[in-house]
């Protein structure tokens, strides 16, 4: 099963365990640990927003047009900002670092 290392605005590191398949928005927020997904996951909302550690960006394939427009709406973007919704968990991501920006 493999697991996402989340750090929340706070500066704590969590371990989370996710099955494959499972998006980081929904073990983020399964988790509690301040990411939302009003949405669903539809790609319609900015409230799953997460920083990817540089070192795992290129792993998670870069955002697709619809999921930059939304990114747009999201507060504290960076050059690795993704929506938890659209990256997928898989063996090859076990280990993923992303870190909860505050939501200002």
């Amino acid at each position: 099963m493999p697991t996402i290392i989340f750090t929340t605005p706070d500066g704590n590191t969590h371990e989370v365990a996710a099955d494959e398949g499972v998006t980081v928005m929904e073990a983020g927020r399964d988790a509690n640990l301040g990411i939302e997904g009003t949405c669903g996951g539809c790609l319609s909302c900015a409230t799953c927003h997460v920083i990817v550690d540089p070192d795992w960006f290129a792993k998670t394939g870069g955002p697709s047009e619809d999921e930059e427009d939304m990114l747009d709406l999201a507060f504290g973007l960076s050059d690795t900002s993704r929506l938890g919704c659209q990256i997928t968990m898989s063996a090859e991501l076990d280990g993923l670092k992303v870190t909860v920006p505050e939501d200002f």
